[in-house]
């Protein structure tokens, strides 16, 4: 038996083999840096419909994480150490933050918020890159700042499907070391992607459908080796290079939900068009 032939229904060779380059650079750079695999891979958005595109990406992304982690376990701190220092106020915000991203998804304009953010992003990327080393951004407050950064990511992942934006912002203003910055980031981005699975699948049980679980067990493959592959090669990374990788990414993370706020780019679109089907 051909191993094209397992395909899921009305997807080509072609568009899999996109797919599959998509989530895999995801994965490479998500391990590298410890978010961002929604950033890149919200570019299979223009293969997959949205409905089982933004799912699969969840999907994706918590395969990532739990893979990357586990490869870091020793640089992660302890449940019992998550609060106050810890990911434990960024989680207590998100999950607070989350329902009224939802709602905004639903009743406002979300485009618009989106676009602003992503300007936000990039902007903030590109001072950070090219700002002096030597110039800081006083940054203060307890477990309560913590909280509401955390409720500001879940706001965002809630209409715009990048919960960890906020919260590598922010570590980037405080300028902690790689490890400390990954072991708030990484749980903050793992949590609230389960707790979205969990709703989904309460609310919507009809996304994990047959076409689901096809494409994920095609991609699982090219993800979890990705994902090895960030990781080993961050572990050359000093505390300089990493948050000059983590705002590269976030400047990608802006151009992405930029792209995303004005539809599907000319270029790409005509490429997705072209696939067959």
């Amino acid at each position: 038996m051909q191993v094209w032939a397992l395909i899921p229904n009305g997807y080509s060779p072609d568009t899999l083999a996109a797919l599959l380059v998509i989530v895999g650079a995801a994965a490479l750079m998500s391990g590298l840096s410890g978010f961002g695999f929604s950033a890149v891979g919200a570019l299979s958005l223009w293969l997959l419909p949205p409905k089982l595109g933004v799912p699969l990406l969840m999907g994706l992304s918590t395969a990532n994480q739990l893979m990357s982690i586990r490869q870091l376990r020793a640089d992660m701190p302890p449940v019992r150490r998550w609060w106050p220092l810890g990911p434990g106020p960024y989680l207590l915000g998100g999950l607070i933050g989350v329902p009224a991203g939802l709602r905004i998804l639903h009743g406002l304009q979300t485009s618009t918020l989106v676009a602003l953010f992503g300007v936000f992003l990039v902007l903030y990327a590109a001072y950070s890159l090219l700002k002096p080393e030597t110039l800081r951004i006083p940054t203060a407050g307890g477990w309560q700042v913590s909280c509401l950064i955390g409720a500001i990511g879940g706001v965002v992942g809630g209409f715009a499907a990048f919960p960890g934006a906020a919260v590598v912002v922010w570590s980037g203003l405080r300028q902690l070391p790689k490890t400390a910055s990954r072991a708030i980031v990484q749980p903050y981005i793992l949590a609230l992607q389960i707790v979205a699975l969990f709703l989904l699948a309460i609310q919507h049980p009809e996304t994990f459908s047959t076409t689901y679980w096809s494409l994920l067990l095609w991609t699982l493959p090219v993800v979890l080796p990705c994902t090895l592959v960030g990781v080993y090669l961050y572990r050359f990374l000093s505390d300089v290079n990493f948050r000059r990788v983590t705002f590269m990414l976030l400047g990608v993370s802006g151009a992405g939900l930029l792209f995303k706020a004005m539809g599907s780019l000319p270029v790409l679109a005509a490429v997705a068009h072209a696939l067959p089907k």
